[in-house]
């Protein structure tokens, strides 16, 4: 259902069925389609509750019909996620579509440098289907193994599923190895067997320059 048309560009094919996607990424579509927003981007009141006390809010619509739909967001580099019953924690600002028979919730990540209007949740995404996540360049996916424990700058994190833990460790990142930081620094650790995605560009943080 899921494809891209180039690199920044998604084009899914209804046929009856539904997507989620970030409201107003929508560029063209053809057949019959129906549009409805949907507010908050979880499921029911506890998600949307959650979503405005934590930062994670996001203006969602649903498009249903027969045809094709094409959607994108400021030139962003699209990546595909297939998902077959396990669960994407992925930040709100970097998912642009998702299968609509995914569900979509928050969950608590612990202390962080974070993003800027991150806070200390991530938006998850469940079930099996498609999601379509963006990043400023093309993402990297890295995999982390028992052996092998995965660093993160903040910035450049995107997404992450399998079965990691994570730890968010202050006074350290990249740049005050190098003796240019400024402020308080954060990198994310992730240790156990799953995948990290990471764009080869950095957000501004609340921590400082990261």
């Amino acid at each position: 259902m899921f494809r891209l048309q180039g690199s920044k560009t998604l084009a899914v094919d209804l046929t009856g069925d539904a997507v989620k996607a970030k409201n107003g990424s929508m560029v063209a579509y053809d057949g019959r389609m129906t549009f409805k927003k949907m507010t908050g981007g979880g499921d029911g009141l506890r998600g949307m509750v959650t979503r405005r006390l934590t930062g994670e809010q996001m203006a969602v619509m649903e498009v249903k019909g027969q045809g094709t739909c094409y959607f994108a967001d400021r030139a962003s580099e699209i990546s595909l996620v297939s998902l077959h019953g396990d669960k994407l924690y992925v930040e709100a600002s970097n998912l642009l579509a998702t299968d609509a028979g995914l569900r979509t919730g928050t969950a608590f990540t612990g202390l962080r440098g974070g993003a800027s209007g991150n806070g200390l949740f991530t938006t998850t995404v469940e079930g099996t289907g498609q999601a379509a996540l963006m990043s400023d360049g093309s993402a990297v996916v890295l995999r982390v193994t028992p052996q092998y424990p995965l660093q993160v700058d903040p910035g450049a994190y995107i997404a992450h599923q399998g079965s990691l833990r994570q730890q968010f460790q202050s006074g350290v990142n990249f740049r005050t190895f190098m003796g240019e930081g400024s402020g308080e620094a954060f990198q994310i650790r992730f240790e156990g067997d799953g995948l990290v995605y990471v764009q080869p560009s950095e957000r501004n943080t609340l921590g400082g320059d990261v």
